[in-house]
């Protein structure tokens, strides 16, 4: 329990930062599953939306700091690269 006024205003701001984060860190997640979602079912258009929203969410989270940005752009390149991937793939039959 804290025992001072600052302590206390310290237990309600951590608390609400944790529930931004977890919140933030949800959305991400639930992004990057239907970003997959979406590239395995191999529509080109949805799968560039899907790619867009993703990397805009883990840009703005890096930004609030609430993921690293090290890790934030570790994301989005390995996400940029299946999409590339998939787009040659689909590309390659078709030629």
């Amino acid at each position: 329990m804290p025992n001072t006024k600052s302590a206390e205003k310290r237990v309600r701001s951590t608390a609400r930062k944790a529930a931004r984060n977890r919140s933030v860190k949800s959305r991400l997640k639930t992004l990057e599953k239907k970003y997959l979602s979406v590239l395995s079912s191999g529509k080109p258009e949805e799968t560039k939306s899907a790619h867009a929203d993703v990397v805009s969410a883990l840009a703005k989270a890096a930004k609030a700091g609430v993921v690293h940005r090290a890790t934030a752009n570790r994301k989005r390149s390995r996400l940029a690269l299946r999409l590339n991937a998939s787009a040659k793939a689909a590309a390659a039959p078709a030629a």
